[in-house]
């Protein structure tokens, strides 16, 4: 089974230290309309909250997973629910390859997996280097369509 580029921790342990300075800068603004809190309470609180996002970002990491099968592309992933999740192929409409700014910054890009089945059946693997991510993409699109074409009885 393949792993995510050890740089996504970098991306998910930002992205809760910019999550929890917006909680801090509304406990700020409540400190100063609504009740008085020390400030001390809003920094611990951060450290806290992104000390928690920098540990679920190592523990997300370990767990993250996939694996092109012979018939579903086979992801594992979760910290405190595991998720194990099977896509046939068969089932795989697109897949894109999508980088942000930040992500572009880190050197990272992401697959987009659309599939039919209902609300939420798509599937994102962030963390991949652009190179792999554009490989990853090639292979899902061949894989989808040759399964198509075997499936078409």
């Amino acid at each position: 089974m393949e792993s995510l580029h050890p740089r996504v921790r970098l991306l998910w342990t930002g992205r809760t230290a910019l999550g929890s300075l917006v909680l801090v800068g509304l406990v700020v603004v409540a400190d100063r309309l609504v009740l008085s809190l020390p400030v001390e309470l809003a920094v611990a609180g951060w450290v806290i909250l992104a000390s928690l996002g920098a540990a679920h970002a190592v523990f997300a990491h370990r767990i993250w997973r996939f694996e092109l099968q012979d018939d579903a592309l086979f992801l594992v992933r979760g910290v405190v629910t595991r998720t194990d999740t099977s896509v046939p192929y068969v089932r795989v409409q697109h897949v894109d390859t999508t980088r942000g700014p930040v992500e572009r910054t880190a050197g990272l890009a992401s697959v987009v997996i659309y599939t039919a089945g209902s609300r939420g059946a798509d599937i994102t693997m962030p963390g991949l280097r652009p190179e792999r991510a554009t490989e990853l993409r090639e292979r899902l699109r061949d894989l989808a369509g040759e399964s198509e074409a075997t499936d078409a009885v």
